[in-house]
């Protein structure tokens, strides 16, 4: 297989299948040759744009000879029937987050990938940001100290979500943690390590049972704290995301749920100030203030900190978020597709955090609603 091409048959096609589709078929050795599981208007368009006539039974393309790689667009509570249709007829699998609606789901979506000797994933490609890394280089390295606390906001709208959609129905969604949390879990994963959940909220929208906000609160190792907030409640034009690290001499703010923009304030010695602008090359520095030798020696945490300066940092201005997101798309497809081809590749993303994202999200549900 290593040189032929992928070819790639999506199940699900609404608008967001449209668009990664756009970039999954822009990788070299990627072609689509079909779709299923859809009737919709957006999944007719589709087919237009790439010229195929006929969508078809999930069952019936899964089966075809011509289809290696499948991808699952539709809502989370089809994920794991449609999923092990095609892993059980022996193909690779990337699936829309999150990887299933349970665990039990996921251990046998992930039994069967073992069995057939194929691809499980979820497409948390939130991985291949270039700032996921310089994060994880910025924690990893301690240019700030160690961390101490963190946040996840997301004020995100609900104008495409009408009080019938399934994104409201447990049943078919899992709930907003479920749904839409694995991916700032992952992130923070990522970055952190393994973490415990301490504590989870949900509200229901007055007068019905929308459950519109969740709420919970994350231990990382002995003494990192992380919030996460999602509200789905807003017009769509505010809707907006922020997500911070509180340090030991200074914080660092990422702008939206693609982030594309990083604002950072702290304090520094001179090669703190230096180390924190090779991890950010080109960003705009502003000196805030300046301190004489007088004033360096400062203390935090009861140790002691000599600071040159405490200084603002900006980094990404300008970055159009729509054209990260489809970087990050088209990265995890080469990321994916050079393991499909050589089984010693070193993915980004594997099977494991799809499964572990889901976990964290699980147990969260579960403590909002005991």
């Amino acid at each position: 297989m290593s040189e032929e091409p992928i070819r790639l048959g999506v199940v699900g096609c609404g608008g967001f299948g449209l668009f990664a589709l756009q970039h999954f078929t822009q990788v070299p050795g990627v072609e689509l040759v079909g779709m299923s599981g859809t009737h919709r208007e957006a999944a007719y368009a589709t087919a237009q744009r790439f010229g195929i006539p006929d969508i078809v039974d999930v069952g019936e393309m899964v089966r075809r000879d011509d289809i290696d790689l499948v991808y699952i667009a539709t809502p989370p509570f089809l994920h794991h029937e449609q999923a092990m249709m095609a892993l059980d007829a022996g193909k690779h699998v990337i699936c829309e987050k999150p990887l299933a609606m349970n665990l039990q789901q996921a251990d046998e979506m992930l039994a069967a990938a073992k069995k057939h000797d194929v691809m499980m994933i979820a497409n948390l490609m939130q991985r291949y940001n270039p700032l996921f890394d310089i994060m994880r280089r910025l924690v990893a390295e301690k240019v700030l100290g160690e961390p101490l606390h963190g946040y996840f906001e997301n004020y995100a709208n609900d104008e495409g979500l009408p009080a019938q959609h399934w994104f409201w129905d447990r049943a078919k969604s899992g709930g907003i943690f479920i749904e839409h949390g694995v991916h700032f879990f992952d992130l923070f994963e990522g970055w952190l390590g393994d973490g415990k959940m301490q504590a989870a909220q949900v509200c229901v929208r007055p007068g019905t049972s929308i459950e519109e906000q969740v709420h919970c609160t994350v231990r990382y190792g002995e003494t990192a704290l992380v919030n996460f907030y999602h509200g789905f409640n807003q017009p769509g034009r505010m809707d907006r995301q922020e997500l911070r690290l509180l340090f030991e001499r200074g914080d660092v703010t990422l702008h939206g749920w693609v982030p594309t923009k990083v604002d950072v304030h702290a304090v520094a010695d001179e090669k703190g100030t230096r180390d924190l602008c090779e991890l950010f090359p080109h960003a705009r520095l502003d000196v805030t203030v300046p301190y004489s030798p007088k004033d360096r020696a400062c203390h935090g945490r009861h140790k002691p900190l000599d600071v040159y300066q405490m200084f603002e940092l900006q980094y990404g201005v300008g970055d159009d978020k729509m054209h990260r997101y489809g970087e990050l798309l088209r990265a995890m497809m080469t990321d994916q597709l050079a393991w499909i081809r050589d089984r010693a590749h070193a993915r980004t993303i594997t099977e494991d955090n799809g499964y572990r994202s889901l976990a964290m999200a699980v147990e969260a549900d579960r403590l909002a609603h005991c």
